[in-house]
């Protein structure tokens, strides 16, 4: 099989795509066909190792894994002894937040107890992946507001992974969307579900009137200290970013302890409920994945040096079936 290889950290000049034994599932394991993966900002952080506090889990002074990854979606090709909840067919689609389950090969070893979900008959390979990885930190940022229905909140980067499923998660629990998009995005931002849309090539978000019970930064662009005018008194801000010198840690911190305002950052665990929400988002059509463009495994490279690139809208799809 053709698998995405890299011995170092790096760049995506690192990684080569080379022929490499197809595995085969031992007891309790499943054999995975992959059709889709994403290239997303995990796989990029664990590709070149920085922040350097992922190689805590991905190795410290060169990946544990050869072939990167995060999540993937597609078929079920074998399966070994003592696997009872798997059968050779199935349409699946599973996450590690951890950028470790080398998914960005044609076929793929996992425990049969992985996270892992069977796909909505309707649904495809590609809106499958696309609703794993960014939903999965929407998610898992949002469920640690207090939300009620009709509270405004405000998504910086409405068109990213997270920020574009963050829109639609809060749209769904009732909540009153405010989202930044650039001019030409601003009808699809929109097409999401939010309820207003600031152009932030013309517009500065911290300068406005309007105040929210949260500010969800999707992007990471813009710093507690910049949002505090527009967070109400007990408001809470969260980023997806550690923010500059790592301050998303410690006001995390110090700001409960203070009263008012305050920063919370999450560390998203549930892997389970994302895939159990995200498959009845998608099944019941509430949810549509953003998808910018896909790449072939020949053109990794170039996937990577996209992503990397700040440019990407929603996901960017790395397509495995392709190569066959």
């Amino acid at each position: 099989m053709k698998a995405a290889i890299r011995n170092q950290y790096g760049g995506p000049e690192v990684i080569t795509i080379e022929e490499v034994p197809t595995p085969s599932p031992k007891k309790g394991e499943v054999l995975i066909r992959v059709h889709a993966t994403t290239i997303n900002r995990t796989d990029g952080g664990i590709l070149r190792g920085k922040p350097y506090l992922i190689r805590a889990f991905s190795g410290l002074s060169r990946p544990k894994k050869r072939t990167p990854g995060t999540d993937f979606a597609g078929v079920v090709e074998s399966i070994g002894a003592n696997v009872a909840q798997w059968k050779v067919g199935d349409r699946v689609m599973g996450l590690s937040d951890q950028g470790d389950t080398a998914s960005q090969a044609e076929y793929l070893v996992v425990p049969a107890s992985f996270h892992m979900i069977g796909i909505p008959e309707s649904i495809s390979f590609q809106n499958a992946v696309a609703s794993l990885e960014g939903a999965h930190y929407a998610l898992n940022f949002l469920n640690k507001f207090s939300l009620k229905p009709g509270d405004q909140v405000l998504i910086n980067g409405g068109t990213g992974a997270i920020g574009s499923a963050a829109i639609q998660l809060a749209k769904a629990a009732g909540l009153h969307v405010t989202a930044t998009s650039s001019t030409e995005y601003i009808d699809k931002v929109k097409s999401l579900g939010a309820d207003e849309v600031i152009d932030y090539t013309k517009d500065d978000i911290t300068s406005q009137d309007t105040v929210y019970v949260h500010v969800f930064d999707a992007v990471g662009k813009r710093t507690f200290f910049e949002c505090r005018r527009i967070l109400k008194p007990d408001g809470i801000y969260i980023s997806t970013e550690l923010g500059p010198n790592w301050q998303n840690i410690w006001l995390a911190l110090v700001t409960p302890l203070l009263g008012g305002r305050k920063v919370i950052f999450p560390v998203p665990v549930d892997i389970p409920n994302t895939l159990e929400t995200m498959r009845h988002h998608l099944e019941s059509g509430a949810f549509s994945p953003l998808i910018d463009r896909s790449y072939s495994l020949a053109e990794i490279r170039e996937g990577y040096t996209y992503v990397e690139s700040g440019q990407k809208k929603g996901n960017v799809i790395l397509e495995l079936d392709t190569e066959r």
